[in-house]
């Protein structure tokens, strides 16, 4: 089973409805998780895509409660920031990071194919993570830093 299969499975073990090609009004809207229902968007452009937005989306199925669609609203942004990383942390992840490096990735382009994810969707992850972590973490034997711009060193 593919990790986008797995996901799939995941939302429907959590009885989680999944609506496909959904017409949203906005364009930028891609997912809304509602009522044990996650409704994707028909713009959505590739498998990639979609395994990311159905991550962030069972990420607000476990996290978030009520409306949060007002993002003025500061609660609302924390809810959002709170599935955005588990998205984040199940799609890539630091050790994703790490194996990405170690199977000799050196853009992020190709960090992106090695994890299967869109390249905005890896942008995304690493400021988030740069705003949890600082400019830096140790990890598994390995510094990963994020200031001026991504790079990993193996401690010896």
């Amino acid at each position: 089973m593919t990790y986008d299969e797995e996901l799939e499975q995941e939302v429907y073990d959590c009885g989680v409805e999944i609506i496909e090609r959904y017409y949203f009004k906005s364009p930028r809207i891609k997912g809304l998780y509602s009522d044990n229902v996650i409704a994707l968007s028909k713009s959505i452009l590739s498998l990639k895509e979609k395994s990311c937005i159905l991550a962030e989306e069972l990420g607000h199925y476990h996290l978030t409660y009520g409306d949060i669609t007002n993002q003025a609203d500061i609660m609302n942004r924390k809810q959002e920031y709170k599935a955005r990383l588990l998205a984040y942390n199940k799609r890539i992840g630091l050790i994703g990071i790490v194996k990405a490096y170690e199977n000799g990735c050196t853009s992020l382009y190709e960090m992106a194919e090695y994890l299967n994810v869109t390249e905005d969707f890896l942008c995304e992850a690493l400021i988030c993570y740069k705003h949890k972590y600082g400019e830096y973490i140790e990890i598994d034997h390995y510094v990963i830093f994020f200031e001026p711009f991504l790079t990993l060193f193996k401690m010896i």
